[in-house]
């Protein structure tokens, strides 16, 4: 049995990999995500696929929003840049997500074929929340670490 995430004591600031809950059953595996199992609760979700061979998609970062993002099926690479340091983290198991802040920029990329993305966010859709302009992200968290 997996520990349960106290909300209180979660680095709220810090990309990860979260492990959801796995069922193993001989009829096939089951997992599965509650509130209690990611840092936010959840307003809005949307899923990827078809992505052509190449493709890159994100690369934006959100001023409010919260997301965790996991492969239900093939993988495919995330990278994160809080602005001083880029990661990549490869989501390749439908039961590991990876949980991402706001004021992070972020690009998914290396989409296998028949890759499906599963994103759950903090908020619902807001425009206004986006940050499209790279070099705007990095002034903007330049100017915050003064």
């Amino acid at each position: 049995m997996l520990p349960v995430i106290d909300r209180a004591k979660l680095y709220m600031n810090e990309a990860r990999i979260i492990e959801l809950p796995k069922i193993i059953d001989e009829r096939g595996n089951l997992s599965f995500i509650e509130s209690k199992h990611i840092p936010f609760e959840i307003k809005r979700t949307y899923w990827i696929y078809d992505v052509p061979g190449g493709e890159v998609r994100g690369g934006h970062a959100f001023k409010e929003q919260r997301e965790f993002i996991i492969a239900l099926s093939g993988s495919l690479d995330v990278l994160v840049d809080d602005g001083k340091t880029q990661k990549i983290f490869t989501l390749n198991r439908s039961y590991f997500g990876l949980y991402i802040p706001n004021g992070y920029w972020r690009q998914m990329l290396n989409f296998s074929t028949n890759s499906l993305a599963l994103v759950l966010c903090s908020t619902s859709y807001n425009e206004m929340d986006y940050v499209r302009d790279y070099q705007e992200f990095k002034k903007a968290k330049s100017d915050h670490a003064k």
